[in-house]
């Protein structure tokens, strides 16, 4: 008999699947417990319909996690903490506070358990992969420096992006007006990807 399974079933297949099973099997065990149900015309028209939107809502998950990771991949972090001689802090960089930074600086809210690391424990700049789907894993740039070199690496920051926006603006004659001096104004370590533009990336 063909079913249609509604869980998986050992050596048999997974949810979803259009199988072929004994009649007794299908009768006796996996009809009567709720794992699968006759495949009849009806049912398979309904279950291809179903398969096809499940396929479509998961396309349209995949394209806007593609466009969160875009916004993520890349994105650095400075953090300011005291440390020993050797550059082991005295206590660490946790993903609590790897999210709060990336929240702040980008307005992307990202639950921390889907932050690939537990703590940093070290000056340098590490390599912090998100978690955003199977295969969909953007690599954050997490710099841990010394607490009293803080200030000096964030004004280092400022500077070189508000150089890298004036290029941009002198290299593109076409940028408006507006843009100009939206671009001339970054003066933070790393320029602020706008709440609003998350929310439409989303």
């Amino acid at each position: 008999m063909k079913v249609i399974l509604l869980s998986d079933v050992y050596k048999h297949g997974v949810a979803g699947e259009v199988v072929d099973v004994a009649d007794g099997f299908a009768r006796n065990w996996l009809i009567p417990k709720k794992l699968a149900t006759k495949a009849s015309p009806e049912a398979l028209k309904k279950h291809e319909e179903m398969r096809e939107a499940s396929a479509t809502r998961k396309a349209a998950l995949e394209g806007r996690l593609n466009d969160l990771a875009r916004q993520i991949d890349g994105v650095e972090l400075l953090f300011g903490r005291r440390a020993s001689p050797t550059g082991k802090l005295f206590g660490s960089v946790t993903t609590s506070e790897i999210a709060d930074a990336l929240n702040d600086k980008t307005g992307i809210d990202i639950n921390r358990r889907r932050i690939s690391q537990t703590q940093l424990r070290e000056v340098g700049i590490h390599d912090v992969p998100v978690r955003l789907g199977t295969e969909i894993s953007p690599i954050l740039k997490v710099q841990i420096v010394r607490e009293e070199d803080y200030a000096k690496v964030l004004a280092q920051k400022a500077a070189s992006a508000e150089a890298a926006a004036i290029e941009t603006i002198e290299a593109d004659p076409e940028i408006d007006a507006e843009a100009e001096a939206e671009a001339a104004g970054v003066s933070e370590a790393i320029a602020e990807v706008s709440a609003e533009a998350e929310a439409a990336g989303e």
